[in-house]
């Protein structure tokens, strides 16, 4: 038996299939992603299983590109050889709110809660919830598991999470939630079991599109970068971060009206918008150019930047984690926040950071650093089909 962990975004569903051992899972033994799934776009699916990867365009017919995208997935899961029977589906859900604080199996009035969250996270939230009611109708046998990025923040002290807002807005939801949750939770399990220090002050730095830290004591959240939204904090790929809202009212005095403010600080912002270029890290780092070198140099900053402050929350740290396609893979920004955080005693090594590629979980910390350093890759479709198993019983 195994349970599959499935992202459902605007245009493309990643899947994962991880065999199940009472209530754990193992590490996925098959993955993919289908693609081309907005309007006008070209479906394809792509997956990895035993060692050989795979590509297939989706064929044509009749229904919406995402309801032949389950097809595939479904006839994929069930013509492939060795391919472990499904127990249930296990649905990343960006965001639960004030009530979801731990996953939970899927009702109709579970469904109409979390509709009430999409202008919370307007480019995640309804997408996924899409993604939970297809599956529901693609595969009716199978039980349907909702797994929230905000949960692993569901331990944030009230000063961390209230706003200085009126109670009233307070009472009403207005408040910090902090997401990436499920990202947080495989990094902190991870640390846990690779160094007794994990158990201390720990900052994590999930860095790719969309990015954020998060301080933890005791494995447990304490303080994180993202706030109501999925865009508040540190500057990402197409998303601003942390802006003073007298720049949301100067636009509006302007003319701008919601979406186009929307549109600005979701899609056109953040590398992408201040470099003019791409929001793609690998694609700054090979352009050379002034403006590419600009968004860069910012983007680490404001890593920097709040690195400062939760570090300050936890009154210092002894353990530092990169995780993300970003903190993964890119050798240059960690060095250069490693080298802003000496002050608090952290220290890499050269060697060992360039040998961190995102394949395997390594230490990078020099022998002398007063803080373990750590790139951890990075699973969070394993933390969603875990908790199902563990519903599941």
């Amino acid at each position: 038996m195994a349970i599959l962990a499935v992202n459902a975004g605007s245009s493309s569903l990643k899947f994962s299939l991880h065999p199940r051992y009472g209530e754990e899972v193992g590490p996925s033994v098959l993955t993919g992603n289908i693609q081309g799934l907005e309007p006008g776009g070209t479906p394809e699916m792509g997956w990895s299983f035993n060692g050989a990867s795979h590509q297939q365009a989706l064929a044509d017919g009749a229904g919406s590109s995402f309801a032949r995208a389950l097809a595939a997935l479904r006839s994929l899961l069930a013509l492939e050889p060795g391919v472990p029977r499904i127990a249930a589906v296990a649905h990343r859900v960006v965001h639960g709110g004030a009530e979801f604080r731990t996953s939970v199996i899927v009702t109709d009035a579970v469904l109409q809660s979390l509709t009430k969250l999409n202008s919370l996270a307007p480019l995640h939230q309804p997408h996924n919830l899409e993604g939970v009611r297809a599956f529901r109708e693609a595969f009716p046998e199978l039980p349907q598991i909702a797994c929230f990025d905000t949960a692993f923040h569901a331990t944030l002290a009230e000063v961390d999470y209230t706003f200085a807002l009126p109670q009233a807005l307070t009472e009403r939801g207005v408040r910090r939630y902090g997401f990436h949750g499920l990202s947080y939770q495989f990094i902190m399990d991870t640390l846990l079991r690779a160094s007794p220090r994990a158990r201390g002050r720990v900052l994590m730095a999930h860095l790719g599109n969309g990015a954020s830290l998060c301080a933890a004591r005791e494995g447990r959240s304490c303080a994180t970068t993202m706030g109501f939204s999925a865009l508040d904090g540190l500057m990402m790929g197409t998303r601003t971060g942390s802006l003073d809202p007298g720049v949301m009212l100067y636009l509006l005095e302007q003319g701008w009206d919601h979406q186009r403010l929307q549109t600005l600080l979701y899609k056109q912002s953040g590398l992408l918008g201040v470099s003019g270029i791409s929001a793609d890290m690998r694609r700054l780092r090979s352009d050379g150019s002034a403006a590419a070198q600009k968004a860069i140099a910012l983007f680490t900053h404001r890593v920097v930047r709040e690195s400062g402050a939760l570090t300050a929350c936890m009154s210092g740290l002894d353990v530092l984690a990169f995780s993300g396609g970003i903190g993964e893979h890119d050798a240059v920004l960690r060095q250069e926040v490693c080298a802003s955080l000496a002050y608090l005693g952290v220290e890499i090594d050269p060697a060992r950071n360039l040998a961190a590629v995102g394949s395997d979980t390594l230490a990078v910390h020099a022998s002398s650093s007063a803080v373990e350093v750590w790139v951890v890759p990075t699973d969070e479709g394993r933390v969603a089909a875990r908790d199902a198993a563990r519903l599941l019983g």
